[in-house]
């Protein structure tokens, strides 16, 4: 049997490349098929929408960058809200570089790759990097990141072509499934009360916040529940230390 560390590098890759299979990337594509709706019901060309496939990688700051477009936000307001979506991308890239990393790997390599990084490539790769040799584990996360990437830019350009002919109780479904999968899955995910409070708090503020400021509304919604789930969750804390006193 060969030892893992003396295959070559392309293998590695279409090591990598072979996670297109697995259920995160299965779950991630089905939620690109309903984004691919949520953007026809949007107005939003193909052209676009298959290059903010690739751009702008993260799903949820497609959802929102299109929300706020459906909700007729300004440019800055929209801007600010995708920012702040992203910035949560930057403790994976932190945390994942020095496990891919090599004293050969070069820097723009790592630059590059750092594009891919999102949630589904981010668990995928940490949940295996420990069982790829070093020198390789940069090209099994080009090797999924890529191939991720492009299946759904593929995926999204069928879909958004084929969705405008479906029958409107499918359509409907397809247009469903983003916003279901975004939320279903921040809420599995995260192992902390203070999301789930926020997330509660953010849906209930959303409507409010619409109807006094529609163009800053999910923005809004978000530093507001954000807020209030911080000092929920501050205030949970204490009464239980001084519970257990």
């Amino acid at each position: 049997m060969t030892d893992p560390i003396d295959r070559p590098s392309a293998w590695w890759f279409f090591h990598g490349v072979r996670g297109i299979a697995s259920l995160p990337a299965l779950i991630l594509m089905s939620a690109f098929v309903g984004f691919a709706g949520f953007a026809v019901e949007a107005g939003m060309p193909m052209g676009e929408t298959v290059f903010m496939t690739g751009i702008v990688w993260a799903l949820p700051a497609k959802v929102l960058l299109v929300g706020s477009i459906i909700a007729g936000a300004s440019l800055p307001a929209a801007f600010i809200t995708v920012t702040l979506s992203s910035i949560r991308l930057m403790p994976m890239v932190a945390s994942l570089i020095p496990e891919i990393r090599s004293h050969r790997t070069p820097t723009w390599l790592l630059l590059l790759l750092a594009h891919f990084v999102a949630v589904t490539a981010w668990v995928f790769t940490m949940e295996r990097v420990k069982d790829i040799p070093r020198e390789h584990r940069a090209m099994f996360f080009a090797g999924f990141g890529m191939t991720v990437t492009t299946v759904n830019m593929v995926l999204v350009a069928i879909v958004y072509s084929t969705v405008s002919v479906l029958p409107a109780m499918l359509a409907g479904a397809l247009f469903f499934l983003t916003p279901v999968y975004f939320l279903t899955s921040i809420w599995a995910s995260s192992p902390h009360r203070v999301v789930h409070i926020a997330m509660i708090a953010g849906m209930a503020l959303g409507p409010l916040f619409h109807q006094i400021s529609p163009g800053f509304d999910i923005l809004y919604a978000g530093l507001a529940g954000g807020t209030v789930a911080f000092l929920a969750d501050r205030l949970i804390a204490r009464r239980a230390r001084s519970a257990g006193r």
